[in-house]
């Protein structure tokens, strides 16, 4: 009877552990929106998209799972990688809302591939492809966050902006403290570059931020035209 026992819980684990493996375990969501204006205004520069010049508008960097504690799963599982077929109804909104401007110029696949890679598969016991994909598309036009700061009169125009006025009125119009990331333009300036908005695991909900990236910002930046 032992034995029987034995072999039936040992065998109820070989069915459960497949799924044991596919559940991920995170705290919550960082959706990271960058500005194109600030990632081509480095010595690096970039190259536009085959489909041409991105719009003059916040793109999509990716959905980022992430912990309390400041770590961050990745590269979760390489035996579900990027698969176009999963998304093609979203393709035209992804190459709007979600560009790429890394050089040489691409289609965005390399980008989206990577970003579900790296970060998309710590998640997908929670969001497939599809999912992923569509509620980072749907947030981004849910925040507006454009139009939030130009409520504030904040705008890519060449002008410097202080950090703690830029996080008021994100905060003001979506209701959330943002994190905000700088780098530097060829002259050495600190300029708005990305921002973090926290989400909870279901993706659907905006939540206050359990830890802020480190963004290196000086107290001054500069809100770039694109």
């Amino acid at each position: 009877m032992a034995f029987q026992n034995s072999f039936l819980i040992t065998l109820l684990l070989i069915q459960f552990v497949p799924f044991l493996c596919l559940a991920q375990d995170f705290d919550f969501f960082y959706f990271v929106l960058q500005w194109p204006g600030s990632y081509c205004d480095t010595s690096q520069s970039c190259c536009y998209p085959t489909t041409g010049k991105p719009a003059a508008d916040f793109g999509i960097h990716g959905l980022w799972p992430n912990n309390n504690d400041g770590s961050y799963p990745s590269n979760c599982d390489s035996n579900n990688p990027y698969d176009q077929s999963e998304v093609s109804n979203l393709i035209s909104r992804m190459q709007q809302e979600w560009p790429t401007l890394a050089c040489p110029s691409g289609t965005g696949t390399t980008f989206w591939s990577h970003e579900w890679n790296k970060h998309g598969t710590c998640s997908e016991s929670i969001l497939d492809q599809h999912s992923y994909f569509a509620t980072s598309l749907n947030l981004k036009n849910k925040l507006n966050i454009l139009q939030v700061l130009a409520n504030a009169g904040i705008r890519p125009d060449g002008k410097r902006y202080s950090l703690s006025t830029i996080k008021s009125a994100i905060q003001s119009g979506i209701g959330y403290a943002p994190g905000i990331e700088c780098n530097t333009d060829t002259s050495g300036n600190s300029q708005l570059y990305q921002i973090y908005i926290c989400v909870d695991t279901s993706g659907s909900n905006l939540i206050k931020c359990p830890v802020y990236p480190n963004g290196k910002c000086a107290s001054t930046i500069e809100f770039p035209t694109f």
